[in-house]
């Protein structure tokens, strides 16, 4: 489940954790991903400007669908993309922050352009490129002084 990277709250002695439940789970998911690939493609950590195309999938809400006979069927009233909570860009940090846990590259500074970054509901798997049929996200990294990663 792709976990959000946001805010912080201070639990005293200067200890800081993440609100969100979800991002630790997430980076070390999409860190462990990374390196398995990393380790299949023989892949150098990148150390020049990189490129990112990113597709979040996410769950869609019961409330979305109908009940009986139609409960898997999506409402007509239920919206097609997922604009409420998490941010893209909270998703998007945690995932840059896993990349650089993995060695994918030095920092995520050096992330300098996406070529998609999105979030669709997996309801959208089949119909819209990159979308998957569980929660997750299709990473794509390129290397810019290079070639497809």
């Amino acid at each position: 489940m792709p976990g959000p990277q946001g805010s912080k709250r201070h639990v005293g002695g200067g200890r800081m954790i993440e609100s969100s439940a979800l991002v630790t789970p997430w980076r070390e998911c999409v860190a462990w991903s990374a390196i398995e690939a990393r380790r299949k493609g023989r892949r150098p950590t990148i150390t020049g400007p990189v490129a990112l195309a990113v597709t979040f999938s996410l769950a869609r809400p019961k409330r979305h669908f109908g009940s009986g006979r139609n409960a898997d069927a999506v409402l007509p009233s239920a919206p097609a993309r997922p604009d409420v909570k998490p941010d893209v860009s909270k998703l998007i940090r945690s995932t840059e922050d896993a990349l650089t846990t993995a060695l994918v590259y030095r920092d995520d500074a050096q992330v300098v352009e996406y070529w998609r970054l999105s979030k669709h509901y997996v309801t959208d798997h089949g119909r819209v490129e990159d979308v998957l049929d569980t929660p997750g996200a299709v990473i794509r990294v390129w290397s810019l002084d290079g070639g497809a990663r």
